[in-house]
């Protein structure tokens, strides 16, 4: 099982893209590098998954970037909402598990 704690929307470059959209395919996006690392293939995400928002109107930007990522069916997964992040730029994070099924 690999474990994936929580991953911004921040690029290599540092810059944070506006909206959950974006942040979440940055997000996305460095989990090939870990799951790699880990002996995993890429879309071997189907172990739970923690996404957090800051708001409710960014849960679609959220599940559009997972769904074009991941595919159907999603994995298992609890939505969260908090107040905010260290920075108000952030408006996404994800923790995520992934397992080997082969």
């Amino acid at each position: 099982m690999l474990v994936c704690s929580g991953q911004l929307g921040i690029g290599a470059d540092d810059a944070i893209p506006e909206g959950a959209e974006a942040q979440s395919k940055v997000c996305f996006e460095a989990y090939p590098g870990a799951s790699a690392r880990g002996g995993y293939g890429r879309y071997r995400y189907r172990a739970p998954q923690t996404p957090t928002v800051t708001a409710r109107e960014h849960m679609a930007g959220y599940m559009a970037a997972r769904d074009a990522f991941i595919g159907t069916p999603s994995p298992a997964s609890t939505l969260m909402i908090v107040s905010g992040f260290t920075r108000e730029d952030f408006v996404f994070e994800i923790e995520a598990l992934a397992a080997k099924t082969d």
